[in-house]
């Protein structure tokens, strides 16, 4: 009978864990943290370019006021409405003034993307495999001023991919780059499940247009990773052909691991950059690792491509506080449900893992989750002490 009473409690325990994770996250205490997001790439109102972040926000209780807690919809940028109708409410409309006081309110900046929408994509109502003109997007002379007031002011800044890429004019890439201590190299890659054009609809065709005109032909029919560079230039480096491993690795290094929560290494297969940075300003906490046998390491020299380059940065002092995730970190497939339950981070890895290499849930919980969440719970008790 007793067994049968422990059963039964055990049971009912597991049965109430929903209940008790939602109880114990509902009673924590909310913390106001005023961010200023800036996504310029939101094609649908799930907002997937941003999703992450607000997941993260939400999850661990920060407001934008002393009672709201943060929503999809808090962002400047683009906004996607019915019947193909579109607001931009960017941080262009604002004045020197009125940015000049967001940066005072604003305990911290966060860029998740400024690539734009493009007319084909918009009209077509999803992601294209072809470019055509932009209807919004790369950082403006606006954005540059805030991240300027915000690193003046000592306060927090993160960024990622494809911030300071295309569109984004040279002069204010410049202007950027001179200030937080960071080059991009003109590189920008991705890891593709298959380089099979019949196969892959998400191939792009102006790459792989791009390609034949610069090579002569497409050969390529397993997986592989592309590089384009920001004048149009195509490399291609095709699994056993060109790699030992098929996919980049995020290596992490002591730091990474041992204060932010990072594993030793982790696979990456989504879009990055390939940046160098001033380690006087800049210091890595990973690397993004490409693993090529002697033909992939031959093509990878023969224009000037790393094989190994950061893939989060960091910029720790008094002065200001800088974070890069040199890849589409944010960009996770990642549902807003989980965020209402406490301790979810320990439980749902266990459940929810990568079925194929190109997923990135995995990346998600071992990654971005685990540092995202120690950057904002430290800077919020460093705001907090001021």
């Amino acid at each position: 009978m007793k067994d049968i009473s422990r059963t039964r409690i055990v049971f009912i325990a597991i049965i109430l864990l929903p209940l008790w994770l939602w109880l114990a996250w509902f009673f924590t205490p909310k913390r106001k943290m005023v961010v200023a997001t800036v996504d310029k790439t939101v094609l649908t109102s799930e907002g997937q370019e941003h999703i992450s972040l607000t997941w993260i926000l939400k999850h661990l209780k920060f407001t934008k006021t002393s009672t709201k807690l943060y929503q999809i919809e808090d962002y400047f940028g683009f906004f996607p409405q019915k019947d193909q109708h579109y607001q931009v409410k960017g941080l262009e409309r604002f004045t020197d003034s009125q940015l000049e006081q967001l940066s005072t309110d604003a305990d911290m900046a966060f860029f998740t993307d400024t690539y734009g929408i493009y007319r084909q994509e918009w009209f077509a109502g999803k992601s294209q495999t072809e470019r055509s003109g932009i209807l919004y997007g790369g950082m403006s002379e606006q954005d540059l001023f805030l991240l300027r007031k915000m690193k003046e002011k000592h306060k927090l800044v993160m960024m990622e991919f494809n911030d300071i890429n295309s569109p984004t004019s040279p002069n204010i890439r410049r202007g950027f780059e001179n200030d937080f201590g960071m080059q991009w190299t003109g590189w920008i890659g991705r890891y593709f499940d298959s380089l099979d054009t019949t196969v892959n609809v998400e191939l792009p065709r102006w790459l792989v247009r791009n390609y034949i005109k610069q090579h002569g032909s497409w050969k390529f029919n397993k997986s592989g990773i592309a590089f384009v560079s920001d004048t149009d230039q195509v490399v291609v480096l095709e699994n056993e052909t060109h790699l030992d491993t098929e996919v980049p690795f995020m290596v992490c290094n002591k730091e990474g691991q041992e204060y932010y929560g990072l594993p030793q290494n982790i696979k990456y297969p989504y879009w990055f950059d390939i940046l160098r940075y001033d380690p006087k300003v800049n210091r890595p906490l990973a690397f993004h690792e490409i693993y090529t046998n002697n033909a992939g390491k031959k093509e990878l020299q023969k224009y000037g491509i790393p094989s190994r380059f950061p893939a989060i940065l960091i910029h720790r002092d008094n002065d200001y506080e800088f974070t890069y995730f040199a890849g589409d970190f944010s960009d996770n497939p990642i549902g807003m449900l989980s965020t209402y339950f406490k301790w979810i981070e320990y439980i749902a890895p266990w459940f929810v893992q990568d079925q194929a290499i190109s997923d990135r849930n995995d990346f998600f919980w071992e990654v971005y989750q685990p540092m995202t969440s120690k950057i904002l719970n430290d800077y919020y008790q460093k705001v907090k002490k001021r």
